[in-house]
């Protein structure tokens, strides 16, 4: 196995990687993209959540960059929560480089981040709010030199292929490009071949290994599918687990019937103020709360550690969004499980995962089952759409 000090990286930054941060050996993708990165290499790396990629493109640029030299390095990223989880992460490898890293998106005062722009030398934001400043002329790209897109699938599938191509045009043409996506194929592959010049291509196995993970999914009634979660909660031998919904309506319904039977959960989507979904996941990642319920756009592109349930209590409409959710649990050789709960509205979406997938997932036998008391307002009948879906919130 290879070691950090292998991969060209300065020892500024080995220091933080080994010293503080107690990193041993690198990951797969850090490995494979590093060495390349840092001598200005395009980049095409196909790799899931989880698997090291910040730090993959984020030594290379905190290497590269000079401080004071304007904007040299703009990351792209799908949602605000990932764009605060990137620029939190090259601050804190960056700390003897004394760098100014600063994060831009919505849902925050637009006014405030003018001056940070002025003084920035890496910046990470989401496709919108990036084109804002673009527009405005409060932010100035002709000094990049690294253009980054995280989790370009998800952008793509958000709907933001327009905004993604007009802030790439807005950058240098000798820029270096960087894209890690957990599929290439479809707006992804027409991207790569317009932007991207002679890239060093990195396949990472994303598959599950199924000896640490363990599937499985109850066909019950829609009477008792509340309850029933109640049970596996109370019941499972259990760390954080997250619980997922399709729909903000479910989502609200669920975190609040379990806080009210003494569950500790916390529910988080795309209706929340930007503060309070930094403040609930900051509880989460501090286990002082232990399930998260959640949707996919909210919980997309967070690495979150050490999670050991996943609970789809709706069943998503796209099958790519069932592998996200599971990939969220036995990571770095952990054990995990993930399980659906079905009604008959969820036969439909959760054949489809099994048949596009070429998945085997057992049905399990339902357990005795104590009515659990519904304190507040009914679930939506809508729960695979429709109002309050934060996948309706997709920018078009």
């Amino acid at each position: 196995m290879k070691e950090f000090k292998e991969l060209n990286i300065e020892k500024s930054i080995l220091r933080v990687i080994e010293e503080e941060e107690g990193f041993e050996s690198p990951t797969e993708i850090q490995i494979k993209a590093i060495p390349d990165a840092i001598e200005g290499r395009d980049i095409l790396a196909g790799s899931a959540t989880g698997s090291g990629k910040t730090l993959a493109f984020g030594a290379s640029i905190i290497q590269n960059t000079k401080a004071g030299n304007g904007i040299q390095a703009l990351i792209l990223a799908p949602t605000r929560e990932l764009a605060q989880q990137v620029k939190d992460s090259l601050k804190k490898f960056s700390k003897y480089k004394k760098l100014v890293i600063t994060s831009v998106y919505g849902g925050m005062p637009i006014q405030r981040q003018f001056s940070r722009l002025k003084e920035a030398d890496i910046v990470v934001g989401t496709p919108g709010r990036i084109l804002d400043h673009i527009k405005r002329r409060t932010i100035k790209l002709n000094d990049v030199k690294t253009l980054v897109l995280d989790e370009a699938d998800r952008m793509l599938d958000m709907g933001f292929k327009e905004d993604v191509e007009r802030i790439m045009n807005t950058t240098p043409k000798d820029k270096q490009t960087m894209l890690f996506s957990a599929t290439i194929d479809g707006m992804i592959a027409n991207l790569i071949q317009k932007y991207l010049k002679n890239p060093v291509k990195i396949e990472i196995d994303n598959k599950i290994d199924p000896k640490k993970l363990i599937q499985g999914y109850y066909d019950i009634t829609s009477k008792i599918k509340f309850s029933l979660l109640v049970h596996l909660l109370e019941k499972e031998k259990s760390g954080l687990v997250m619980v997922f919904c399709n729909t903000r309506h479910n989502t609200d319904f669920i975190a609040k019937n379990l806080t009210a039977l003494g569950i500790d959960a916390e529910a988080i989507h795309g209706g929340f103020t930007q503060k309070k979904r930094n403040n609930i996941l900051k509880k989460f990642h501090t286990q002082k709360v232990l399930t998260l319920v959640c949707t996919d756009v909210a919980a997309r592109g967070l690495d979150i550690p050490n999670v050991s349930h996943v609970y789809n209590y709706d069943i998503p409409t796209d099958p790519k969004d069932y592998v996200h959710r599971i990939g969220r649990t036995a990571r770095a050789g952990k054990e995990g499980k993930a399980i659906s709960i079905l009604v008959s509205r969820d036969h439909e979406n959760f054949g489809r995962v099994l048949q596009e997938k070429n998945v085997d997932i057992p049905e399990l036998e339902t357990p005795q089952v104590e009515h659990a008391v519904i304190h507040y307002k009914t679930e939506s009948r809508h729960s695979r759409g429709g109002r309050g879906s934060d996948n309706r919130r997709r920018r078009r």
